[in-house]
């Protein structure tokens, strides 16, 4: 989930259609001549005697291809990849291009944890995956059950990990803002913008596969003496599991139009601000 930030506004790119001085000189037959030049239409260009051979245009030529976006060949899963990898910062990884401005957006082996911190994290980390799984479960579109059971699920492990906190003699406190925002912003969307739903829901997952576990080894370091905790582990093969939402991912894009498709991509900010929000009680 916020862990997002750790290690991974969406932008049109469009290449400027080329050029080829090279390419042969078309017949500038009347069909061609624009309407606002200075003579009839049914008049007719004839290019000069010693350039009288014919070319033929092509409606190929004449309609150039659309560019694609970044990763749009390997399926939407891999645009939503490079967009929300250009939102980290280089400290946190190779294709980052974000400067570092918040703490927690520096490298994790700078950072200095609390156990305090640690547990608010962890509680409003519940939160939210308790909204997206409740979401799934009853979904108000029915691409959102595609989603069920795909083995990423966080809320009961969790639960296990605050229960051993609570063993350990640690208050347990209740949810602070940045979850209750979060979940409060998670529940309006999915409401209505399937689009950006799936943006979050992507984000939160698959950030906390990656750049949250390296998340977790460091904060057992130091403070839990190497502890792993059920937050960072999977039943099953986790790169299949991955695997599995990345196809379902993709199959349920395969509907969305370019905007739609575009839609999704600029939340990805949006998620990143909020899980942000929530990584930075670590160090509180």
């Amino acid at each position: 989930m916020a862990s997002l930030t750790l290690i991974f506004p969406s932008h049109t790119l469009l290449r400027k259609p080329s050029f080829n001085p090279s390419a042969p000189s078309p017949n500038l037959s009347s069909s061609f001549v624009p309407a606002d030049l200075p003579f009839p239409k049914t008049q007719s260009f004839k290019l000069p005697r010693m350039a009288t051979k014919s070319y033929v245009v092509s409606a190929s030529t004449a309609e150039m291809p659309r560019k694609r976006y970044p990763g749009e060949a390997k399926g939407f899963v891999e645009e939503m990849r490079f967009v929300a990898m250009k939102l980290h910062t280089r400290e946190q990884a190779k294709e980052g291009e974000k400067e570092v401005k918040q703490p927690e957006e520096r490298s994790v082996r700078q950072w200095e944890p609390t156990i305090d911190g640690y547990l608010k994290f962890l509680v409003d980390s519940k939160l939210v995956y308790d909204t997206l799984e409740s979401i799934v479960d009853k979904p108000t579109f029915p691409i959102y059950a595609e989603f069920k059971n795909t083995g990423l699920e966080r809320s009961e492990k969790l639960a296990n990990d605050l229960k051993w906190f609570e063993e350990q003699g640690c208050a347990i406190p209740g949810p602070s803002s940045p979850g209750v925002t979060y979940a409060e912003c998670l529940k309006e969307i999915s409401e209505n913008d399937p689009q950006a739903f799936i943006c979050h829901f992507y984000n939160t997952y698959f950030a906390h596969s990656a750049g949250g576990r390296m998340i977790g080894r460091k904060v057992a370091e130091k403070l839990l003496n190497n502890k792993e905790l059920e937050f960072y582990k999977w039943d099953g093969d986790l790169s299949q599991l991955l695997q599995n939402v990345r196809d379902k991912l993709n199959k349920v894009s395969e509907s969305w139009t370019r905007e739609e498709k575009n839609h999704c991509l600029e939340e990805t900010e949006k998620s990143f601000k909020h899980s942000g929000d929530i990584l930075r009680l670590i160090l509180s």
